[in-house]
């Protein structure tokens, strides 16, 4: 170090090999805090005992609010702050308040929730409450001194300073170099979020108010396709993030008699798989002379979504010309250039930001232009007041009365604390039957990490499998593993105003009366259970009493809204967002990359080689084309299992009603 005109130096050396890649000067003055690299090489780097940074270029320079770090991966400048380094999952396990609850599990493991649930206190300290989302996990295998320690937890995991980071816009997916700013994309006009420098809120609603503009021009019907008849129908092609978040959301408002009004004589799907099946059943029955395609990639790269974008132009192509494409689709995407050689208008893009991730762009144009065409903007606003609701919940309300921060805890302390692996999503609502497939995602795709946030591997469990049905088809499916096999805690969802009123005459209750006393009961059942004694009492063969014990002592909590619309949905889903994020503010993780599926990404891109070249040569694979045995050996029974196509032969095959054609080859069902 050395002190020189209101500047420190320090040495940057690799602290393995002890050898100098470059400078850092810290600027010392009143005026300003600001750190820079006057020249290094492109390697990881570490200074001042807590940070790091690297960065392949030279001179520069990155002003920072705090004690700040960068880290670098192949040429790309990351920063991250002293939080997510020094205090979180690399040392966690270390730490007296880790220790402390692995502690507490002995004491736990001592009580029986059917005793727990029996203290009025525990009960009533045990629930929260937000904006009319309710809920209650005195079913959950806690005690108020175990909420305590959990809290401590989240702060000796510097919870509350990486929510904070979040919201300002700091880059705290840093393997990627980006903000994580999703709660952007629903945030009031007048709210300021800075990335960079800059406010991106305006530049969302920009976006929004081209959504809302287009959109009314679809519905009202000034803008119409190539043979001048209104666009009705919408078909939206997307995968994973593109897909799961929109769908989930249509899920729940299509059956809400008042959403379902402004949708009325419209019809949104989704094609997602790149299995021509899907294909087939997204354009089933439709006109494509009333059809709007809305194509969601940000890159326009992403392989099974434009395969699916070029089969359904085809389709387009096939009935109204090539002139049609313009009217007919339109782009979610930033990749200006690609979305106008694919045919579409670029002013009929629509952009989305890096710092909007995949698995939490439901709130960007990715879901809200879908939506907005299928039931008017209005409704897709009350959607976006309820998110930001919960938003800004989660970033002020103190841990012990914030709702995403304590069910994120108690998820981790069901994981890391517990031993439990999974966990089941049960919303007694139908509406809610896609929520469980979008949490699989936002959950297991954020938290399925093997190395914390500076790539140190876990040694702790992390990360839950997420699965679930509506209550009560699951009933009748997985509960008996529930209630008698493995321990799984429960996530319950009731809605205390059902979307459709049913009540038959002589019935004791109505119809979704019935559907929320199994909601009730189920959380008790899996908590109190049924002894021996009293299956006895009841005069039960001593044969069958072994099998009729319900042990009990298994954890759920319950999340009530007080009914399923826009905004509760909103509402919902900000809540899962931010749940997940703390578990892995907690476990150190980076909640917001997902380098996990690209490996069969590039894979997939070798066998799509082997298979166009096999194909047209009429070859088998054999030992030389460098696969293992196994997969040579699948490969080679597909091959040979096909109708024997030439790629290069330039025909389109599609089913019989789709296109009509010499070449089709109809589906046997499309149901």
């Amino acid at each position: 170090q050395k002190q020189h005109h209101h500047l420190r130096f320090f040495v940057v050396r690799d602290e393995r090999s002890n050898s100098i890649f470059g400078v850092c000067a810290e600027k010392t003055r009143a005026s300003g805090f600001g750190v820079f690299f006057m020249s290094f090489r492109a390697a990881t780097v570490r200074f001042d005992s807590s940070v790091v940074l690297s960065s392949a270029s030279r001179h520069h320079r990155h002003r920072l609010g705090g004690r700040r770090a960068m880290r670098k991966t192949g040429a790309t400048a990351v920063l991250h702050t002293e939080t997510q380094k020094g205090a979180n999952a690399r040392t966690i396990t270390s730490t007296k308040e880790w220790n402390a609850l692995k502690d507490h599990v002995k004491d736990i493991e001592k009580t029986h929730l059917r005793d727990l649930l029996k203290n009025y206190d525990r009960c009533e300290n045990l629930t929260l409450e937000h904006d009319g989302v309710y809920v209650d996990y005195a079913r959950q295998r806690v005690t108020e001194e175990t909420m305590e320690k959990l809290y401590a937890l989240a702060k000796a995991s510097g919870v509350k300073e990486k929510i904070n980071a979040m919201f300002s816009g700091n880059p705290i997916n840093s393997t990627e170099n980006r903000a994580v700013l999703h709660v952007a994309t629903r945030a009031p006009r007048s709210k300021v979020i800075n990335v960079e420098g800059s406010n991106v809120v305006p530049d969302v609603h920009e976006v929004l108010d081209k959504i809302k503009d287009f959109s009314d021009r679809v519905r009202n019907g000034e803008w119409v396709g190539h043979t001048g008849l209104p666009l009705t129908d919408v078909v939206c092609v997307g995968i994973g993030g593109s897909f799961l978040g929109p769908l989930f959301v249509h899920t729940a408002l299509k059956t809400n008699q008042a959403h379902a009004e402004h949708a009325q004589g419209r019809n949104l799907r989704f094609l997602a798989n790149v299995d021509p099946v899907d294909v087939a059943r997204a354009l089933n029955g439709l006109n494509p002379e009333t059809t709007l395609v809305v194509v969601v990639s940000k890159t326009f790269t992403t392989a099974e979504t434009m395969l699916n974008a070029r089969t359904v132009r085809q389709w387009i192509i096939a009935s109204l010309g090539k002139e049609a494409v313009s009217k007919h689709m339109v782009a979610v995407s930033t990749n200006l250039k690609l979305v106008s050689e694919f045919g579409i208008d670029p002013k009929n893009a629509f952009a989305f930001w890096d710092w909007v991730g995949g698995r939490y762009s439901v709130c960007s144009a990715v879901g809200m232009l879908p939506l907005a065409l299928q039931y008017g903007f209005e409704t897709c606003e009350q959607f976006l007041k309820g998110a930001w609701s919960m938003d800004e919940h989660f970033a002020t309300a103190d841990f012990e009365k914030n709702l995403p921060v304590t069910l994120g805890l108690i998820s981790t302390w069901n994981v890391s604390f517990m031993g439990c692996d999974a966990r089941a999503i049960l919303p007694y609502c139908q509406a809610l039957a896609k929520l469980a497939p979008h949490i699989q995602q936002v959950s297991m795709e954020s938290n399925g990490k093997g190395v914390t946030i500076d790539g140190t591997p876990v040694d702790y469990p992390t990360g839950e499998i997420d699965f679930g049905e509506p209550g009560t088809n699951g009933q009748h499916s997985f509960y008996q593993l529930i209630h008698q096999g493995r321990v799984i805690p429960c996530d319950f969802i009731g809605v205390i105003k059902s979307q459709q009123s049913v009540y038959l005459k002589g019935e004791i209750v109505s119809n979704h009366d019935e559907l929320m006393c199994n909601f009730f009961a189920q959380a008790d059942a899996l908590a109190v259970g049924k002894t021996p004694v009293e299956l006895r009492a009841e005069n039960c063969p001593d044969t069958l009493i072994p099998h009729k014990t319900f042990t009990g002592n298994r954890p759920s909590l319950s999340i009530m809204l007080p009914e399923l619309n826009a905004y509760t949905t909103g509402q919902l889903l900000s809540l899962y967002e931010h749940r997940v994020a703390v578990q892995g503010f907690v476990w150190g993780l980076n909640s917001f990359d997902q380098w996990g599926v690209e490996l069969g990404k590039v894979l997939a891109t070798r066998v799509r080689s082997t298979m166009h070249d096999k194909r047209n040569e009429g070859k088998m694979l054999d030992s030389s084309d460098g696969y293992n045995h196994s997969t040579e050996k699948m490969l080679n029974r597909y091959l040979q299992g096909k109708a024997q196509l030439k790629y290069d032969t330039p025909s389109d095959v599609f089913p019989c009603d789709l296109i009509n054609s010499e070449e089709c080859r109809p589906p046997s069902s499309y149901a």
